[in-house]
């Protein structure tokens, strides 16, 4: 990454992916800012962070609030400065077949994935406008492309990531901001790993590549959008899936 790219938001970055996230941007030369609802997975990121030499702010924030968005990206600014790259990764799941889905699963699902999406975005921005310069990597999923029984909501708030990514890629071309996606397929973390083995042959079934992808090849996709080199890329998604879709 350039010596421009300094500061990294990375939402929900306490575990998994979101963790991976974090870890690779710092990696790259990066410091870090990064919300999480647990303090305790909270400190062992930023632990690893600061073992690789960079500085990290780790902030307790619901992403549904955009109270509290507005909170995040103020105490960044004031540790960091205006924040260089945003990568928008928490997101939460309340799986129902949708006979039995009730209105709160529906919105507890979309405040969260999408309208949080939108509230930490119209934060972050306003600075990458005014030095003319970002990088917004949006995660969102396989299920937004392919749908999913029993999780109609999820697919629903990951379809529309796209739809926001595009949009918002047009919106700020003019100002050197970028906006991607990265869409993962089924990758190995702590949600995977609570399956059955009938229902993990069952996804393996539908992967070419015959394995469950890791949160660090989601993170290299995240990296590579964030960097330079990605320079003449806006408004697409990479899917990283292992041919899944």
């Amino acid at each position: 990454m350039s010596e421009q790219q300094r500061v990294a938001l990375v939402t929900g970055a306490g575990r998994g992916i979101g963790k991976a996230i974090a870890l690779e941007l710092a990696a790259a030369g990066c410091d870090i800012v990064f919300t999480n609802r647990t303090p305790s997975t909270a400190a062992a990121t930023q632990a690893e962070i600061e073992a690789l030499g960079r500085k990290c702010l780790a902030v307790q924030a619901d992403a549904a609030s955009a109270e509290q968005a507005e909170d995040v990206v103020r105490r960044a600014g004031e540790a960091f400065g205006a924040i260089d790259v945003l990568v928008n990764n928490a997101a939460v799941t309340k799986d129902g077949l949708l006979l039995r889905m009730t209105p709160e699963d529906w919105r507890q699902v979309l405040a969260t994935n999408l309208d949080g999406m939108f509230y930490i975005t119209r934060a972050v921005i306003r600075g990458m406008v005014r030095k003319r310069y970002g990088r917004i990597v949006n995660i969102t999923s396989v299920v937004g492309f392919t749908g999913n029984p029993g999780q109609v909501n999820y697919s629903a708030s990951k379809a529309a990531v796209t739809g926001f990514t595009k949009s918002i890629a047009k919106e700020l071309a003019s100002r050197n901001i970028t906006c991607n996606a990265v869409a993962p397929g089924f990758i190995d973390t702590d949600m995977t790993r609570g399956l059955s083995a009938e229902q993990k042959r069952a996804i393996l079934a539908q992967v070419p590549l015959g394995r469950l992808g890791t949160a660090v090849e989601v993170a290299k996709a995240v990296r590579f959008l964030a960097s330079d080199d990605a320079a003449y890329i806006t408004g697409t998604t990479l899917h990283v899936n292992g041919g899944m879709y």
